[in-house]
């Protein structure tokens, strides 16, 4: 079980965030779910702010990577009710709020990539973008958007 997985390894998938904005925190088209990006908001509280690489370490950054995606399968939870019905997860965009000079932004979405992998296996190999940003809303250090597969329903 995806949720048991999560608890097993120490962690707790949050409510879903609310939209900061005019837009919705996830989209099911066919058997892609697509989410908005997601912040390291964890109970209604941004756990972690700044650029990275200034007043956010590499140690802080990969945290809040981990955050923003379970924050990703929050949303994507939100939608179609259980994530038992992830079949696939297809691709992780990260983006890091990154200091003048900062070029390790790869390692900082490591602590998403990882994380997903220990809960979904095999399954949770994806691609990935990271990159670096000027600014993120609210001066989050990291903000992910996923794509995953759900299985086809049985009828």
């Amino acid at each position: 079980m995806i949720e048991e997985k999560i608890r097993q390894l120490g962690l707790k998938l949050p409510e879903a965030a609310k939209p900061l904005a005019a837009y919705i925190p996830a989209l099911q088209v066919d058997e892609l779910i697509f989410t908005a990006g997601q912040l390291p908001f964890f109970d209604g509280e941004l756990k972690f702010k700044g650029k990275v690489g200034a007043e956010i370490n590499d140690s802080e950054g990969s945290k809040a990577a981990e955050i923003c995606a379970l924050n990703c399968l929050s949303a994507i939870k939100s939608l179609i009710g259980d994530l038992e019905l992830v079949e696939r997860v297809i691709k992780l965009t990260v983006f890091v709020n990154s200091a003048a000079g900062y070029s390790s932004q790869p390692k900082i979405a490591n602590g998403a990539s990882e994380l997903i992998v220990k809960i979904f296996g095999e399954s949770g190999k994806h691609v990935r973008s990271a990159v670096g940003v000027n600014e993120l809303p609210l001066n989050a250090p990291v903000e992910i958007e996923m794509i995953v597969k759900i299985k086809k329903p049985f009828i």
